[in-house]
């Protein structure tokens, strides 16, 4: 009797802890008493002129195109993840790419525009936005839909992969826009104290300037491209303007961001989420085929 008792208790117990997560999500997230009360995309703070302490201008960035000339570059690298490999060498035809990542300012005037929906985050994930929101730090909080949107309203397209990553490295197989030795406060990511938080204003890191002169490759925001992500797709693309797979249940981000950390952080690592996905480390940049 007693044994079966203990039984029926011990069931009891597992399934009240188990039932813990569930009850979590239906109720929410309990804040802490250093977190302010969460707010809807609609409470978003709007945008402000460019902090002063961040050493940038206060009027709205001007945008650029940047042209990459037809010709071969180096993708991937032997060193690194699976998903990096092999190192080949890939043609690509001539293309432009936006200088700077898409700033708030910039993705306001689309949403003015269309009506679209504004950048924001789901209610209780808003904490770092009244630090994100200054005219010239790059918009996050933009899906995939969202990005690809945009660059359809101004005539262009996302990046694909290929040419983000040439955009970024050049033709020499280097490993950081700025060359091949590794400086921790070489792109505004989270492994120095370098004056960031949250992002910086584009293009205020210098020293993350591609060989192009695009700039914010390797940190700041990730970045979305056009592909659907494969692990091993760099073995099967084409060698010649490679438009990734067909179909997949990812796309691919590129690049670091102000939250990045660790080594594990070269100009060819590849990051991938669902295409629906929103978050205050992802932003985008866009491009247009031919030369400008």
């Amino acid at each position: 009797m007693l044994e079966t008792k203990f039984k029926v208790l011990f069931l009891l117990a597992v399934l009240a802890f188990a039932a813990l997560p569930i009850m979590g999500i239906i109720r929410g997230t309990t804040l802490t008493p250093f977190e302010d009360s969460p707010r809807d995309s609609s409470d978003v703070p709007p945008l402000v002129p460019v902090d002063p302490a961040q050493g940038t201008r206060d009027e709205p960035v001007q945008e650029e195109l940047v042209s990459i000339p037809v010709g071969a570059f180096i993708r991937g690298t032997s060193h690194g993840g699976f998903d990096e490999r092999p190192q080949r060498t890939l043609l690509l035809d001539a293309f432009a790419i936006d200088r700077y990542e898409v700033t708030n300012f910039q993705y306001q005037q689309f949403v003015d525009a269309t009506g679209h929906r504004k950048s924001g985050p789901p209610s209780r994930y808003v904490k770092n936005m009244s630090r994100m929101r200054s005219l010239n730090q790059p918009v996050v909080y933009v899906s995939w839909e969202d990005a690809e949107a945009y660059c359809q309203w101004k005539g262009r397209r996302l990046p694909t992969e290929a040419q983000w990553e040439k955009a970024m490295r050049g033709t020499d197989g280097r490993l950081w826009p700025w060359g091949d030795v590794e400086q921790p406060n070489g792109a505004n990511w989270a492994r120095v104290q370098d004056g960031h938080d949250v992002t910086a204003t584009v293009g205020a890191v210098l020293t993350d300037k591609s060989p192009y002169g695009v700039m914010d490759g390797a940190g700041n925001v990730m970045e979305w491209v056009a592909d659907w992500y494969a692990e091993s797709y760099f073995t099967e693309a084409s060698e010649q303007n490679p438009q990734g797979p067909d179909f997949g249940t990812y796309r691919v981000l590129r690049g670091g961001g102000y939250a990045t950390t660790g080594a594990d952080i070269r100009i060819t690592s590849r990051s991938k989420m669902v295409p629906d996905f929103r978050d205050e480390t992802i932003g985008f940049r866009c491009a247009v085929s031919g030369a400008q």
